[in-house]
């Protein structure tokens, strides 16, 4: 069925029917009537490329989401599931983009050929040439995740400084006096990921707040590389008694490193990091943690990008989530301390 049968049945010109889909020219009330009729009949629905070519628009979002090592985590697919069911609230797809810079040809493609009404990037770096590009450009877009500089932008984010000091205060208050931070891995540190800096930078400020003794480790996004990240905390400090993560990743093999090391979480060592909640669950003891909210994040930041569709001219927009820490079994007090 197309729009030459409706303009037939209607007794109506292609023009018109044209016109009464996309909205560029008025058309009487009665004649919209009964095209719409004629669409009701026949169940018609214009073909997406058709549209686009009427109105401007595609009905589609990009998602930027590059893998930050060979696979996508669990926290990841989380945000990307979030986007997606976000998105067809406000009756939009989705198109994944997996490029890293700006320099990608699926990225450029994107752009280029406007193939989506606006974008979202995630995997933010510090110094970011896809939001650059895209500010330039003057494209819609929102960031999950800060650049450097973000006072301006659209963008949702975790406060990764907020909750890393957050995690080792509580460290703190039962009495752990050693502790470690296990972080993404190092080639995400030197490229700049704002998460694993700015936790980097709480977790560091807060310690050194608080006195504590501690050691930094950058560890693979995999069980095998929390385990062997485990066995290298204990080799460098057999006195470490907690520590706090970034890395969902390696949280398994960081359990794992403990046992076969016969630490038992609480009651020798404390586990806490920053964490979506549904991995926090799935170890045991569960751990107490920052949980990330990837659906709200997800959904904040479609809720924004159609915004900024609808309204090109509006001001810059975001969203600075801190989660509270969600007490669970996985934290106590330090050996030998006594907590009142």
């Amino acid at each position: 069925m197309n729009i030459g049968e409706i303009a037939k049945r209607a007794g109506v010109s292609r023009s018109t029917v044209s016109y009464a889909l996309s909205g560029k020219r008025s058309v009487s009330e009665e004649t919209r009537r009964k095209i719409q009729q004629v669409i009701d009949e026949l169940g018609y629905r214009p073909n997406a490329s058709a549209r686009a070519l009427a109105n401007g628009r595609t009905s589609t979002i990009g998602l930027v989401f590059p893998p930050a090592g060979n696979h996508y985590t669990g926290m990841q697919l989380d945000f990307i599931g979030s986007v997606v069911e976000a998105a067809a609230v406000h009756d939009y797809d989705v198109l994944l983009s997996p490029s890293g810079v700006d320099s990608d040809r699926s990225f450029q493609r994107l752009l280029g050929e406007r193939r989506v009404d606006g974008a979202i990037l995630m995997e933010i770096r510090l110094e970011d040439d896809r939001v650059e590009h895209m500010a330039e450009l003057d494209f819609p877009s929102v960031a999950i995740g800060r650049t450097a500089h973000p006072e301006n932008g659209w963008w949702v984010s975790l406060d990764h400084t907020a909750l890393a000091a957050a995690c080792v205060h509580h460290l703190a208050d039962l009495g752990h006096r050693r502790v470690a931070f296990v972080n993404r891995p190092e080639q995400l540190l030197q490229a700049g990921y704002e998460s694993a800096h700015r936790g980097l930078d709480g977790f560091t400020k807060a310690a050194a707040e608080r006195g504590l003794t501690v050691r930094t480790y950058c560890c693979g996004d995999d069980a095998a590389s929390g385990q062997a990240c485990l066995e290298r905390i204990l080799h460098d400090d057999p006195a470490t008694t907690a520590l706090v993560t970034l890395n969902e990743a390696a949280l398994g093999g960081l359990y794992r490193g403990l046992a076969r090391a016969g630490r038992h979480v609480p009651r020798d060592f404390s586990v806490t990091g920053i964490v979506a909640s549904r991995w926090a669950e799935t170890v045991t003891p569960q751990l107490t943690a920052a949980d990330v909210p990837a659906e709200e994040m997800g959904r904040r930041a479609v809720d924004l990008l159609v915004e900024r569709i609808e309204q090109p001219a509006a001001p810059g927009r975001h969203h600075l989530l801190t989660p509270p820490i969600s007490l669970r079994a996985s934290t106590g007090p330090a050996t030998g301390t006594s907590i009142r």
